[in-house]
């Protein structure tokens, strides 16, 4: 008789964690998730695998709930999905953005070392430690960081590295570029977008708030957002989980970069997804100075052929059907 594998998602409620539970569980594993501690326990990405999986109270700034966690499961794989997330916040919460994003995967590395060193380990890196870069990536690209959150990602990648390198763990970073679904967070643009769709098609009345506090939407219909003209390489997080559990099932560990080697600017997603709900996008966005970084990332995309080679991944879901995907989604959740 087989022993299912064991896995510890670190980060369980986000996009990310959400989609790999799922994964991971379709594949018969035991699947335990962290959240951190919160009288709330209503997630809405996870709600759906209640009962599925066992979920522990854990933070990333707190090494004594991270050692627990590893100590109580002896864990087969260890996916740290967690982080201060949002770009946008590290440069008004820089020091915290450190704590977690930077110093928290290593709080996971020394206690993957101390009580599961068989176990195998990805960390889950950025597009962003290339900052000032463009072009396109691969792994061999330099990295030149250039905002807080890029630079606290730079430092937990090269920690990885460290760990395998000095220890023998078995630990590996996934560089992915930017990856969406109807799981995003509205702190992220193409949510952003997508549910001010929903809510200007559906006449919402009690509306969403943006990352400022404001309603979404503003009284003439209209969402703010920041820089019409970046371009970012976006995919489907969803197919980019797939990616993570390949990593650790290869026979060596090693990074990859996950993207699709195209990109796109924030006013194609506007046409598009405005578009796809009958709406003229150029009525309802306005580009406002309040949401622009202080610095500005350059278009870069990421050259996935090392995963397509080595793991057999490659993405699947185009540009189009993505922005789509998520605005129908949207068009259901707000009425």
């Amino acid at each position: 008789m087989s022993v299912s594998p064991k896995a510890v998602i670190i980060g369980l409620s986000s996009q990310d964690g959400s989609y790999l539970a799922e994964l991971l569980l379709s594949k018969n594993y035991e699947v335990t998730g962290t959240i951190r501690r919160n009288t709330n326990f209503y997630k809405e990405n996870i709600t759906h695998l209640y009962g599925r999986l066992q979920i522990e109270a854990s933070d990333l700034i707190d090494y004594e709930s991270i050692e627990y966690v590893i100590r109580k499961y002896q864990p087969d794989e260890v996916y740290n999905i967690a982080a201060q997330s949002v770009p946008a916040d590290s440069w008004t919460h820089p020091m915290y953005t450190g704590e977690v994003t930077a110093l928290g995967p290593v709080r996971v590395m020394e206690a993957v070392k101390k009580f599961v060193p068989h176990a195998r380990v990805y960390q889950a890196t950025s597009r962003e430690i290339f900052g000032n870069l463009s072009g396109v990536a691969t792994e061999s690209t330099p990295i030149d960081a250039n905002n807080p959150y890029g630079i606290a990602k730079a430092y937990a990648h090269m920690m990885t590295r460290c760990y395998r390198e000095s220890y023998g763990l078995f630990v590996t970073s996934g560089i992915l570029f930017n990856h969406e679904s109807p799981r995003r967070s509205l702190h992220f643009v193409t949510r952003k977008i997508t549910a001010a769709v929903a809510c200007i098609k559906n006449q919402v009345s009690d509306l969403p708030l943006d990352e400022s506090g404001a309603p979404l939407v503003d009284d003439r219909g209209r969402v703010h957002l920041g820089n019409l003209d970046i371009k970012r390489d976006w995919g489907y997080a969803k197919e980019y989980v797939e990616a993570m559990w390949l990593m650790l099932q290869a026979s060596r560990p090693r990074d990859y970069i996950i993207g699709t080697k195209v990109s796109h600017t924030v006013r194609e997603v506007c046409q598009i997804a405005f578009s796809h709900a009958g709406l003229n996008w150029e009525d309802h966005v306005i580009s406002d100075r309040k949401f622009f970084r202080p610095t500005e990332i350059k278009d870069l995309v990421g050259d996935p052929s090392l995963a397509r080679k080595e793991l057999g991944w490659q993405p699947k879901t185009s540009f189009t059907d993505l922005i789509h995907l998520m605005v129908d989604a949207d068009l259901k959740r707000f009425k």
